[in-house]
Order: C-alpha cells, then sequence, then structure tokens
C-alpha cells in the first residue's frame, strides 16, 4: 500500500515536471518570436531612412548644379512656394524673405581730368573752388553700389525698390537713387523717392562735358552761361523728392512726374542775376512727356512748370517781395537707335531742343550728337537772353556781367575701349570738350568772347 502510493506520488511529480518543461519553452519561443518581429521592424525602418537620405541627396545635388549654372548669384533658399520658385527659375535671383528677388551689384567709374579753368559753363558742381588763371587737373570718380528689389505675381503687378548708395574719392558717402516703385507690366507704374524722370535732352556717350550734370541742384551758376536741358523738373534732387506716375499704351507711352523740392537749390550759392534768392516755401515741378516709339526710331516732347507762387525771390530796395520762381521749359527729343537691329555697326543719333521761359530770362538750346563703332560726336548751342541783371561781384572770372544776349556752342566727342584685357563690362573711355562762348556785348576785360576746353580719361567697370 505505501509502495503503491509512493508511486503514485513520483508519476504525478514526472507529469507535472514535464507540463511545467513544456509551459517554461512556449514562452522562450514567444519571445524569440517577437524578438525576430522587432529585428524585421528595425531593419524596414533603416531602409526606408536610407532611401529617403539618398532622395535628399539627389536633390541637394540638383540644387547644387542649378547654383551653379545660375551666373552671378548665390542662392539663399527662404520660405517660397514652389510654384513661385518655378515662375522666377529663368532669371538670376537672390531669395531671403519668400516675397521676390534682390539683385546686388556695382558701378565703378573714376576720371582722370586735364581742363582749362578761365571761368566755368554752368557748373552742375560747383562747389568747389576755381583758380580763373590756371589749368585745373584733377582725379575724381566714385563707386557705386546697388541694391534692387523686385517681387512679380502672376497677374502681372509687381512692386520693388532701388538703392544706391555711392563713396566718392572726398570720402563721402551719399546716395544716387533711392525708389519705391509698383504697378502693371506693360501698363501703369508709379515711382516715388529720389530717381530722374524721362530723359529729354540725351547726350549719348557722355564722357565728359562740363555742363552736363544730371541733377536738380546748382544747374544755374551766376556769371556762367546756362545750357538749359530740361532737367530742372526731373528729379534726383538733394532737396526733395520725386513721385512719378506712367502708362504704356502699345507704341505710346505718358508720364507725370512731380518735384517737391527747395526751389533755391537750383543756383549755386542761391544767387541769380547777382541777387541771392529767399525761399519763401517748396517749388512744385510738373513735368509731363508723352512719347512715341516704333522701331529704331522715337520722338519725345515734354513740358516742365513750377505751378507754386512766390517760391522764392529778392526783396527790392522798395521792401517788396519780387518772385523769381516762374520758370517754364518745353522740350522735344528724337532718337535713331540702329543698334536695335545691328548690335556692330548700327549707328544712334539723337536731336534734342529745349526752351526755358524764366523770371528775366529765355534760355534756348539745341543739340546733335550721334554714335557709330564707339565713337561719339555732338554738338550743342545755347542762346542765353538775359533782361535784367542786378551786377555780381565774382572772383571766379564770371563770363556774364550785365544784361544782353550770350551764345554757347559746344563741341564733344569721346572713344570707348571696350573690354579691356578680354575682361566683360571693363571699359576705358577718351573724352573731350571746347565751348566757345559769345555776347552781343563788352564782356569780362573787355573781351566779347572766350572758350573753354578739357579731356578726360575714364575707367568704368561694371560687376
Amino acid at each position: 500500500m505505501k509502495k503503491s502510493t509512493l508511486a503514485l506520488a513520483i508519476g504525478l511529480l514526472l507529469v507535472a515536471n514535464n507540463s511545467f518543461a513544456k509551459t517554461q519553452r512556449m514562452t522562450l519561443e514567444q519571445r524569440l518570436e517577437q524578438l525576430e518581429s522587432r529585428l524585421e521592424a528595425a531593419e524596414n525602418r533603416a531602409a526606408k531612412a536610407e532611401t529617403q537620405l539618398q532622395q535628399l541627396q539627389t536633390q541637394q545635388t540638383s540644387e547644387i548644379r542649378e547654383i551653379k549654372a545660375a551666373q552671378g548669384n548665390t542662392p539663399v533658399k527662404g520660405q517660397t512656394t514652389e510654384a513661385e520658385i518655378k515662375k522666377n527659375a529663368s532669371t538670376p535671383n537672390l531669395l531671403v524673405s519668400g516675397y521676390g528677388d534682390l539683385k546686388i551689384y556695382g558701378d565703378v567709374e573714376f576720371n582722370m581730368d586735364a581742363e582749362s579753368n578761365h571761368g566755368l559753363l554752368a557748373m552742375t558742381n560747383a562747389n568747389v573752388d576755381h583758380d580763373p588763371t590756371n589749368e585745373k587737373w584733377n582725379i575724381n570718380g566714385r563707386i557705386l553700389l546697388g541694391f534692387d528689389g523686385m517681387r512679380k505675381l502672376e497677374n502681372g503687378y509687381y512692386a520693388g525698390f532701388s538703392a544706391q548708395p555711392l563713396g566718392d574719392l572726398s570720402g563721402s558717402v551719399n546716395i544716387d537713387d533711392s525708389v519705391f516703385f509698383f504697378g502693371k507690366e506693360n501698363d501703369w507704374k508709379v515711382k516715388v523717392g529720389r530717381f530722374e524722370a524721362y530723359d529729354m535732352f540725351p547726350l549719348n556717350q557722355d564722357t565728359f562735358i562740363e555742363h552736363s550734370g544730371n541733377t536738380a541742384n546748382d544747374l544755374y551758376d551766376d556769371g556762367s552761361g546756362y545750357i538749359y536741358m530740361m532737367k530742372e523738373g526731373r528729379g534726383r534732387s538733394d532737396a526733395g523728392g520725386n513721385f512719378l506716375v506712367s502708362k504704356q499704351i502699345d507704341n505710346w507711352y505718358f508720364e507725370l512726374n512731380t518735384l517737391l523740392e527747395d526751389g533755391t537749390s537750383l543756383y549755386n550759392d542761391d544767387d541769380f542775376h547777382g541777387r541771392t534768392m529767399e525761399q519763401q516755401k517748396n517749388v512744385a515741378y510738373l513735368r509731363p512727356v508723352i512719347s512715341w516709339s516704333q522701331g529704331a526710331f522715337s520722338v519725345a516732347a515734354a513740358m516742365e512748370s513750377n505751378v507754386v507762387n512766390n517760391a522764392y525771390g529778392y526783396t527790392n530796395e522798395q521792401g517788396q517781395f519780387v518772385d523769381q520762381s516762374d520758370r517754364t521749359g518745353y522740350g522735344m527729343t528724337m532718337t535713331w537707335n540702329g543698334l536695335k537691329t545691328d548690335a556692330d555697326n548700327g549707328v544712334v543719333v539723337n536731336l534734342n531742343t529745349a526752351y526755358l521761359d524764366a523770371s528775366n530770362e529765355q534760355d534756348f538750346t539745341a543739340g546733335l550728337n550721334a554714335l557709330w563703332k564707339r565713337f561719339e560726336l555732338g554738338y550743342i548751342y545755347a542762346h542765353n537772353k538775359i533782361d535784367d541783371f542786378e551786377g555780381v561781384v565774382c572772383d571766379d572770372d564770371c563770363w556774364i556781367n550785365n544784361e544782353g544776349t550770350y551764345d554757347i556752342h559746344t563741341l564733344h566727342a569721346s572713344y570707348q575701349f571696350a573690354n579691356v584685357m578680354d575682361m566683360q563690362n571693363f571699359n576705358i573711355y577718351l573724352g573731350m570738350y571746347y565751348s566757345i562762348l559769345d555776347s552781343d556785348g563788352d564782356g569780362i576785360n573787355g573781351d566779347d568772347s572766350d572758350d573753354r576746353y578739357g579731356a578726360r580719361v575714364r575707367f568704368k567697370y561694371y560687376f
């Protein structure tokens, strides 16, 4: 009985151990299966990550090739939609904020001048002293840095800006253009800021003409001849700003520029006909232009007029204020630009006329110039009629010192050496001018004529 009981107990124990062993083996198998599943999932994730990495490397390689293909650009990827990137891919751009393109460029211009110094021809930068007996030798120039921003939409609307700081050899830093604009392509446009409006007296390859300034400041130098070129209301003034609206209709172009500024800035040292101008309020020049072009030919007509009365003038001996701000000018220019159809042998010809009706003075100017194979030759005739002159004490060998009529004949020429050292955009210009001044009466020192002349070497580089 005891033996059978013991045998039964031993048998039950063996069965129990065998069952427990089977249970343990099933748990290990399940764990191994789970481990295999996790390894397989990890391998899948690694393969997916490797595929994504290869795609990213391929995309980066493509972008690098596109960057190298663009000339002179350093693309910086911004937050821009893919559609906008594709739309602007045809033009070089630098994406910064994702709201348009930014263009950075430069313009180097340095001159070596030699000119007579027997007086001035309506200097435009007359803030320098002039020795009436000696020649003038000079090195001058500036470096301009330009920043242009532009954003265009698919419907043709656009907006942008231009800022052009420049540093000259005197160590000063100024600004050339500073403008904001917006409009619709080939339709209408609005500009506001500091800039120049339509050029109504183009001088072609203008390298060196003493009176060829392109700002609204210091155009008139009392005691010197005035070559009127429809620039008084054109803009780029240091004493005010412009507001311009324009419209393009097929071959027709319409423009209205408004210049608001201190009108006395027109005169060097604020003198006009021997009197110091006193500012009462700012002037407002309105300058409408209409032009038509067809192929190589274009023609434009314009006027400019100050519409503010008593903006500046002088106080007479009776204590009365005499207005001198009434100035209205008219101009017309015709151009044949053969370079549009023949870049090597095309001829560019400009015929310009301008007339100014001002207080106690009338001025007429006409000019003809032509450019062919980088050689330019031109002639400018100016006729000044002064009805009233107080008299001027001038230490700079003044030419005009009384009422009367005065004529100025100016011959100018220039030649361009293009792509110096086979370097694109590096040019050297040789320029010269010669002017004869005639009056209908006794001029300075009992003579009724005088001359001016000068020559220049200009180094010009764009980058």
